[in-house]
């Protein structure tokens, strides 16, 4: 196979100040506990860490050279001498774009952009050598990594892309400069940083910026920034827009589903042509991420049949979804693990995906909420304003943590309320003492809210996997 990446070409793209002897390299990355035998280390500088100070161990590990800017002590290997490092991995990333011969799709949105592209992932991997960003590098180094790692032969890509502050999708799109950009909805995410939905609706059509001749932009056509996207789409010199959703109007029309609570069955319209196929992960949100997929596919030019035959192996990923069977005393309990993230959209989802999952006989639907974060003046408001999503899921016991939660505490059921507690350490063990066989047991807070602390002690507490 051939090499990810040659000395000259690294050379050729980085303009280094010296290069200490050839090699070539397998893979690119800034972390030194991932480093793989024959990888590119960049050492990045950060708020908290030098990457320069895991230069020697990188090496040591069998990274093929390390890409620095001032001299290691102890470094036994390649050096490549840059004057700033960061720069560097992005000027490696435009090379990589610029190599490549490959159809690149872009995906953002306040909801569904990583399940979306994982979908996109296994869709297209199925149907030609397909590379994509890897859990959520979506950000200012996150991108210019899964470009330096998008391979020469590689006939798709699939690029996630986030912001929490405005100003961050624009120079993230020019650097992918993708065929088909998606953007799943517009919700108050991040909207104390963004001020209002608007604003978030703005940055987010910032992804349209720098795309490839005869780009193509999939909206959301049930989402009420539609037009607002559309216009920005067209300001950025997008000419064809493709819409999803469930009304009558668009593009990508989900006409029917059958949401279960181990994924659903659903019939699509993909521009006229009927598509029945089975999803394998729950919720009315999976269901319209998919229908979003493959409007994407349609745009890449790849396989929209055999492309939906594969969602039925598309799976939630651990803390977004993912579903574990465990024992529990003398029978099981069923995890939803949702603890990498939360928002007002994305509770409000998964609190429906909670009520139709059946608790086995005994069994109660248990439900612990961590803080929603970045939510601004109206944080309060909005936590409050998940009560009805909460009654509605059937969920005998809540329990809370963080001071958002406190206003959703007061609104709760009095025979609802398990307990409130300041932070998901002092929350944990108590949620796993409460349980028992046969629960439906649901987890979600923002990732600042450290959820997985009591996912963690729910595991800690079962007997371990059970399987379904």
């Amino acid at each position: 196979m051939t090499a990810l990446w040659t000395s000259d070409e690294v050379k050729a793209a980085l303009s280094p100040i010296s290069v200490t002897a050839p090699f070539e390299a397998e893979g690119v990355t800034f972390d030194s506990r991932a480093v793989g035998k024959g990888d590119i280390f960049f050492a990045l500088s950060g708020e908290t860490t030098d990457g320069h100070g895991y230069v020697a161990d990188a090496l040591a590990r069998g990274a093929a050279a390390a890409v620095v800017s001032r001299d290691v002590e102890g470094a036994q290997g390649v050096l490549i001498r840059v004057p700033d490092t960061m720069k560097a991995l992005v000027d490696l990333g435009h090379a990589a774009r610029a190599r490549s011969k490959a159809r690149i799709a872009s995906v953002t949105g306040s909801v569904g952009k990583t399940s979306t592209k994982d979908a996109l992932r296994a869709m297209l991997s199925a149907q030609a050598p397909t590379s994509a960003s890897i859990a959520s590098y979506n950000n200012h180094v996150g991108v210019p990594i899964s470009l330096a790692r998008l391979p020469r032969e590689a006939r798709y890509g699939v690029f996630e892309i986030g912001m929490n502050h405005p100003g961050e999708i624009e120079p993230l799109a020019r650097q992918v400069r993708s065929h088909v950009g998606i953007v799943t909805n517009v919700g108050p995410v991040h909207i104390g940083h963004m001020g209002s939905e608007e604003a978030i609706a703005d940055e987010k059509g910032c992804l349209f910026a720098g795309m490839a001749e005869g780009a193509v932009a999939v909206l959301n056509r049930d989402n009420r920034h539609f037009m607002r996207l559309a216009e920005k789409a067209r300001r950025f010199g997008v000419s064809r827009v493709v819409t999803f959703g469930r009304d009558g109007a668009a593009d990508a029309r989900l006409v029917s589903s059958d949401l279960q609570d181990s994924g659903s069955d659903l019939v699509a319209l993909i521009h006229g042509r009927r598509i029945e196929y089975r999803l394998g992960a729950a919720g009315e949100h999976w269901a319209l991420n998919s229908v979003a997929a493959l409007a994407v596919v349609e745009a890449l030019g790849a396989d929209v049949v055999k492309a939906a035959g594969v969602l039925t192996e598309v799976k939630a990923s651990p803390g977004r979804g993912a579903r574990r069977v465990l024992k529990f005393g003398a029978g099981t309990i069923e995890l939803l693990d949702e603890s990498y993230n939360g928002n007002p959209v994305s509770m409000r989802a998964m609190l429906a995906v909670l009520s139709r999952t059946e608790p086995k006989a005994g069994g109660r639907r248990m439900l612990a909420l961590g803080d929603m974060r970045e939510l601004g003046d109206g944080a309060d408001a909005l936590h409050a304003d998940l009560a009805d999503a909460v009654a509605a899921s059937g969920a005998a016991q809540v329990f809370l943590c963080g001071p958002h939660m406190q206003a959703l505490w007061s609104k709760l059921a009095p025979a609802q309320r398990g307990v409130h507690r300041p932070d998901s350490a002092a929350l944990a063990g108590e949620f796993a003492a409460a349980l028992r066989p046969g629960d439906v047991v649901a987890v979600k807070g923002s990732l600042g809210s450290k959820m997985k602390i009591v996912v963690d002690a729910v595991v800690a507490a079962s007997g371990g996997e059970a399987g379904r």
